[in-house]
């Protein structure tokens, strides 16, 4: 298992349009994901979920990911996260 703790950087924090990211990326591998804010979690395969961490910019999340692939799922999270949900260019 691999955790770290991640920085919403986007001025809209994680709304409906980066949750929809961060879940077509982590369907795209087969490691369990899991955002974790305020002791709540969330899969990040469900938008609902994500949503319902009510992360604004400057949020801090933890990402726990465990599985066969997770050392790439978590390269792609961070990417994704850095790249403020690709919106700010």
């Amino acid at each position: 298992m691999i955790t770290k703790e991640l920085k919403i950087l986007n001025n809209l924090g994680l709304h409906a349009r980066a949750a929809a990211k961060v879940v077509s990326t982590a369907n795209k591998f087969e490691s369990q994901i899991i955002f974790v804010k305020d002791n709540k979690n969330a899969d990040a395969r469900s938008i609902m979920k994500l949503l319902m961490l009510s992360a604004s910019k400057g949020s801090c999340i933890c990402v726990k990911i465990d599985g066969i692939d997770q050392s790439d799922a978590m390269s792609s999270i961070e990417k994704l996260f850095k790249n403020k949900f690709d919106e700010e260019k």
